[in-house]
């Protein structure tokens, strides 16, 4: 089993390899690999897409990275399970709003905009831990439960347009979308990577995830 972390550029992805390589050692031993190699992409039996910075580079660097097609091709044709991480996440919506109008992939009917929440009192960007509150079951949340806590850094919020596609959320003057998910694909805006054990059982959850 091989999974693939896409490095387009996106910001340094060391911490998320590490991970990765932590938990697959304790789900049956598959390779994790960062990769910008289209042929790796492909062939990959998961796939992961992190993103640090703002929502039109990251949109244009994925787009232009010669891992785009090889990406589209095994989620979306062959199925692969694919897991998208703070941008990452915010990409898989319709459209983003952060700087410029860019259009996402369009796998969540959603667009992502700046947080503005409703106590003034509370900063942007978004940045420590918070309680998750869960609004449906899904395989990659498997033992995690409401008022479990994650990690996150973002100014920019996903708001669907389909809120069964929303999975979970948290409450930062209001509802920020934390966990979204249609089909073989679901995104976290925070990062798993640095949530303790609540992020360590989701990327465990995900690397056993056969949708």
């Amino acid at each position: 089993m091989l999974t693939a972390i896409i490095d387009y550029e996106s910001g340094n992805l060391h911490s998320a390899e590490k991970a990765f390589q932590k938990m697959a050692a304790e789900t049956g031993g598959a390779k994790v690999v960062i990769t910008d190699d289209p042929d790796v992409v492909a062939r990959a039996d998961h796939i992961v897409l992190p993103g640090d910075g703002a929502f039109p580079s990251c949109a244009k660097a994925l787009r232009a990275s010669g891992c785009f097609e090889a990406m589209i091709e095994a989620v979306e044709q062959r199925g692969r399970p694919f897991l998208g991480i703070c941008v990452g996440m915010q990409l898989m919506a319709r459209m983003g709003h952060e700087y410029e109008e860019c259009e996402g992939l369009g796998w969540i009917d959603g667009e992502v905009m700046r947080i503005t929440p409703g106590d003034t009192a509370l900063k942007v960007p978004h940045m420590g831990w918070n309680d998750l509150v869960i609004e449906r079951p899904h395989p990659v949340l498997e033992g995690i439960e409401t008022g479990d806590h994650a990690y996150f850094v973002h100014s920019y919020q996903m708001r669907l347009a389909s809120p069964e596609q929303r999975i979970a959320h948290v409450d930062y003057g209001g509802d920020v979308t934390a966990i979204v998910g249609q089909g073989n694909r679901i995104g976290l805006q925070f990062h798993p990577e640095k949530s303790a054990g609540t992020g360590l059982r989701m990327i465990a959850n995900f690397l056993s995830w056969r949708p």
